[in-house]
């Protein structure tokens, strides 16, 4: 057998500072965080809440999900790439010294998800000179002048963050496979908001409506007829009655509460979002109608499968290249632990489980 890598953990040394000079002005920025922003349109698109739904479920399951490390060995035997586990460098357990993987990893998907790149500066750097810690850039914040986007083909190396440029050796740079979704459908987007304006402006008032009509009498005005829907309106939702003389009569429309709150509008619209943040519908509460799943094992699969799995490949393999890992040294989820029937504990009754909105198996 041979192999390719024979170091079995992780270099031990005296910390290096990651480089600074002039050019490197902009990590002067990384402790400025009250200047830290997400971006104006990430915020409008996760007043959304199918978008707002999507993002968390596929955040929760790189977030919950732990890194390992690992050297690749060839067994002559079954001719195939065995993975041996090794010893992990301190930085896969908590990337940020700040903060826990769980927080770091979610917000990483959440600028892949959103912007299609996410950044990791490199605040230190062990005696091997490979990374130690790292820092998140907000991806909202970060500007490339050798590429403009929307899409986004190889790492940068003119970077600027918050206005400042910054070494591209010390910022670690991930592209997800598919386009950001600020980019790719934003009229879907902006569909869902004017439609949840729509239900905000028709909730103040789930009377059916109607309209008023004067039958006899000297014609009114335009702005009389203004002023007399707006008293009527008022005193429709402010009393149980309204009252009208002789010369006017109101008829009352067929809409009802589901129509002015447009459910079957929102239930659409729903489903288009799940279709643009590649999230299986009913995960979403949406019905499909053609697709069912038997059991809460089936639903973390489908999840991965159809929505995480990408994004959590471009983190480890990113994180698996020559700038971050010696060569032949690789890091992965291990995901196996999320994806088994005896994920959720044992002593877990179907009755527990239901109080906390999972499906017991069925």
């Amino acid at each position: 057998m041979a192999l390719f890598n024979k170091v079995n953990k992780a270099a031990i040394g005296t910390t290096v500072k990651a480089a600074a000079s002039g050019s490197n002005v902009g990590a002067s920025q990384l402790d400025n965080f009250y200047a830290f922003t997400q971006g104006a349109t990430r915020q409008r698109a996760m007043a959304v809440p199918a978008i707002t739904r999507a993002r968390d479920l596929l955040a929760s399951v790189i977030g919950c999900t732990p890194l390992s490390m690992y050297n690749e060995m060839w067994n002559p035997v079954t001719r195939e790439l065995e993975q041996i586990k090794i010893a992990p460098r301190a930085w896969l357990r908590q990337l940020d010294p700040s903060l826990p993987n769980s927080t770091t990893l979610a917000w990483l998907f959440d600028d892949l998800f959103f912007t299609q790149r996410a950044f990791l500066y490199v605040t230190e750097r062990s005696s091997d000179g490979f990374p130690k810690s790292f820092q998140r850039m907000p991806s909202a914040m970060v500007l490339t002048q050798d590429q403009a986007g929307p899409v986004f083909f190889a790492p940068s190396k003119q970077i600027t963050f918050s206005g400042l440029p910054i070494d591209h050796r010390d910022v670690v740079q991930f592209i997800s496979p598919i386009q950001g979704l600020l980019f790719t459908s934003p009229n879907a987007v902006l569909t869902s908001l004017k439609l949840e304006q729509a239900r905000l402006r028709n909730s103040s008032s789930l009377l059916p409506t109607g309209v008023l009509r004067q039958v006899a009498g000297e014609p009114l005005s335009a702005e009389e007829l203004q002023q007399l829907g707006q008293s009527f309106e008022t005193a429709r939702l402010t009393n149980s009655v309204a009252v009208l003389n002789e010369f006017v009569t109101y008829t009352e429309t067929n809409s009802d509460a589901s129509k002015q709150m447009l459910v079957a509008a929102s239930e659409y619209q729903s489903l288009e979002i799940a279709r643009l943040a590649n999230c299986p519908p009913y995960l979403l509460g949406v019905a499909t109608g053609s697709y069912s799943y038997q059991n809460s094992t089936q639903a973390r699969q489908d999840l991965y499968m159809f929505g995480a799995k990408l994004f959590m490949d471009c983190i480890s393999e990113t994180l698996s290249m020559g700038n971050v890992l010696p060569r032949g040294t690789y890091c992965k989820f291990d995901i196996d632990d999320y994806l088994s029937e005896t994920y959720l504990s044992e002593n877990d009754t179907p009755a527990q489980v239901d109080e906390v909105g999972v499906m017991p198996n069925a």
